[in-house]
């Protein structure tokens, strides 16, 4: 299974009105808690937190279930592998129309049946490095994308 060219991701996240982080963390060495400063931020999109271990994340109050945030389009997740199918069902159930699986995730059987309830599918890809990306420039609010140049620079 194939996950959506880079036009296809930038659609998405055009269309995107909130973003919905399934598996935020309160610990700033996690990916997680990175990728919600980023889109606090930096971005149009509002931003629920799911984790029923948290009260509240960046002033913001963290729902216990998927089920209990307010408006859910883009859900991107933050779970083991195992967890996904789970999650997977919960977003088709709260009416999400993108299910964005992190770095280092790919399902095959989940990406499958969230397109077969339609929603938009993706795999193995960080949304903050890709809506920076998409946003323009290597450095945006204070935020570097992670992107390597090649060129060798030299030391002035």
């Amino acid at each position: 299974m194939t996950s959506p060219s880079a036009t296809e991701r930038l659609t998405l996240l055009r269309r995107t009105r909130s973003v919905t982080i399934v598996g935020a963390s309160s610990n700033p060495a996690r990916p997680s808690y990175f990728v919600a400063a980023y889109l606090l931020s930096s971005s149009k999109y509002q931003v629920h937190f799911v984790n029923p271990r948290l009260d509240e994340l960046f002033g913001q109050p963290v729902h216990p279930r998927l089920a209990d945030v307010p408006e859910v389009d883009l859900v991107s997740v933050f779970r083991k592998h195992d967890d996904l199918p789970g999650v997977a069902e919960e977003v088709i159930a709260a009416g999400a129309r993108t299910l964005w699986l992190q770095l280092g995730l790919w399902h095959d059987e989940v990406a499958e049946r969230a397109r077969a309830a339609g929603l938009d599918v993706v795999m193995n890809r960080c949304v903050k490095i890709e809506h920076a990306r998409f946003a323009g420039g290597l450095h945006l609010a204070g935020f570097n994308t992670g992107v390597i140049s090649s060129r060798r620079q030299s030391k002035p």
